[in-house]
């Protein structure tokens, strides 16, 4: 979505929030700003976990086993988010902190063009 708002705000700075688990369904997505060179700011809020479906077990009641819950790790091994942003074209840095994530936060909405943020939390 953060890409298509940039689209259509040319001019604007769109900033995204997305979750480590999720983000790895959308990764294609800075590809495509760094392609269209989109004014995006992309918080990757990196707690190195499958949460929400950690979420749907307990939803529905089940209990589950230690596979089961190695399946939402995200942390064997660690994704390195500001690679992964490079290797698509978009610059990065890695913050685990809110004094560096408001530094790094506000360097990176006075640019241009994307750029991701993994917040270590």
């Amino acid at each position: 979505m953060a890409t298509g708002a940039a689209v259509g705000a040319p001019g604007r700075r769109v900033v995204t929030l997305q979750a480590d688990g999720s983000a790895m369904y959308t990764l294609q997505g800075l590809w495509t700003q760094a392609r269209e060179r989109l004014d995006v700011t992309t918080v990757i809020l990196s707690n190195r976990k499958y949460a929400i479906l950690m979420g749907e077990y307990r939803g529905v009641g089940a209990n589950p086993g230690r596979v089961a819950m190695d399946m939402m790790d995200l942390g064997n091994p660690d994704l390195d988010w500001v690679a992964l942003a490079r290797g698509m074209g978009v610059d990065g840095a890695r913050v685990d902190g809110m004094e560096a994530f408001a530094d790094v936060f506000a360097q990176a909405n006075a640019g241009r063009g994307p750029f991701v943020v993994e917040l270590v939390i």
